[in-house]
């Protein structure tokens, strides 16, 4: 396996990954995660969609000014509808900017044959995201209160 330049070298078995920016996780290729790492048996892949991926996500998601509520109720379009029907919606978040990204997202998990095992994959990702939203929001409102 070839070493990470930026910084120790990444194994499968490293019991961390190396630490990463805000802005560094939100040049992931947050598409390329979720084709690898949705249908993925646990491991390598998987820990790194719900890992650097949802929070790659989620910083992202955060820039564009998304709630986390609105990213909560798309999982749970997901979860009932499945991936392709949530793909084809003409707002699956409420912001422009947000819903052309996570369409994007959206549509690279159809492309995978997972069935409802990708879709329930999706939904729980999509509300491990909101969370992470979630946090840094009220981190940020507490440091400003403080």
């Amino acid at each position: 396996m070839r070493p990470d330049t930026r910084g120790p070298a990444m194994h499968d078995d490293a019991p961390h990954p190396p630490d990463r920016t805000d802005d560094e996780l939100a040049r992931l290729d947050i598409t390329v995660l979720l084709r690898y790492g949705l249908t993925a048996e646990p491991g390598h892949r998987r820990t790194a969609l719900f890992g650097d991926g949802a929070v790659a996500a989620a910083v992202v998601l955060d820039r564009l000014g998304t709630e986390p509520r609105s990213v909560a109720f798309l999982a749970d379009t997901v979860r009932a509808g499945g991936l392709a029907h949530a793909a084809e919606l003409p707002e699956p978040l409420p912001r422009p900017e947000a819903a052309d990204l996570v369409r994007e997202w959206l549509r690279a998990g159809t492309e995978l044959v997972g069935g409802i095992a990708a879709d329930d994959t999706a939904a729980t990702w999509l509300r491990a995201v909101a969370t992470v939203i979630e946090l840094k929001q009220r981190t940020r409102a507490r440091d400003r209160s403080t």
